[in-house]
């Protein structure tokens, strides 16, 4: 059975880790799971991703039986997969909500990191307990946490290794919504959809400068975003939006543009489709 599933609803598709009981990252899930990602990064017709492991749960992390019969060369080239393959969720290009329920600990709040929005389940306990093993995170966690909550708080999360809820992590940013347990998913392609029906390429262009801009210095994120703005402003879902604005007013534009000009034809998904 697939560990990963791709459940289609229009444009909007979930991306379903289906591994239980705690959806552990192995190395077949991370190999689905990097298939899965570069067969919607090719997809004119797939608008927004939705990250999802289930009602119960997103993903406890790695798994650490597996790790212990690694030695540290070995180690090393899981972790740089598996780095590999988050790294191609954080750079999809349509936006990626992360619908998180029950647990996201070490490698699966790593995952979630790579989201652009996160919906938090209210008893929801998100952490990076690697410390507690005697190591440390190694996909992502030093460094998106970083930069989504600061150096201090990340520091005091990685060091104590404690988790937090809902409440504490919406406080410091570490999620941007929060609802019931049961809503979770409902919630997160809400927003997926809302997402959906904007302007594609400019989407991608957005995400892009806040993402790549933000690791650069000011003069290089102003030239990329300048660079950005200019390809925008020549597609055709700007010449409707523009238009609909001197007609109508603001935000009565309907965006019917290819999700990304140019992108290659979408991959067929069945069989993975539910």
């Amino acid at each position: 059975m697939p560990r990963i599933r791709l459940d289609t609803d229009g444009p909007v598709v979930t991306l379903r880790l289906d591994n239980p009981p705690m959806n552990a990252f192995d190395s077949r899930q991370r190999e689905e799971l990097a298939a899965c990602v570069r067969r919607l990064a090719d997809s004119r017709e797939v608008r927004a991703v939705v990250l999802y492991g289930g009602e119960l749960l997103f993903a406890a992390g790695a798994d650490i039986k597996a790790l212990a019969a690694m030695g540290p060369a070995e180690v090393r080239g899981w972790n740089r997969a598996l780095q590999r393959t988050f790294d191609e969720v954080a750079r999809l290009p349509m936006p990626v909500v992360a619908a998180v329920t029950g647990y996201a600990l070490g490698g699966g709040l790593e995952l979630a990191l790579c989201a652009d929005y996160r919906v938090a389940a209210q008893d929801v306990v998100l952490g990076q307990p690697e410390v507690r093993l005697g190591i440390m995170p190694g996909s992502g966690g030093t460094q998106r946490l970083a930069r989504l909550i600061g150096p201090a708080r990340t520091k005091n999360l990685l060091m104590t290794g404690r988790s937090v809820g809902a409440e504490e992590a919406l406080r410091i940013g570490l999620v941007d919504e929060v609802v019931a347990a049961d809503s979770v998913h409902t919630a997160a392609c809400a927003y997926a959809r809302r997402l959906a029906a904007g302007p594609a390429a400019a989407l991608e262009a957005i995400k892009e400068a806040v993402d790549h801009g933000g690791d650069t210095g000011i003069s290089t994120g102003l030239a990329l975003e300048r660079s950005l703005f200019t390809q925008v402003f020549g597609t055709a879902d700007a010449a409707t939006g523009i238009r609909s604005f001197l007609e109508q007013g603001p935000g009565k534009a309907r965006f019917d543009g290819p999700a990304r000009e140019g992108a290659e034809t979408d991959h067929d998904t069945e069989g993975r489709t539910t």
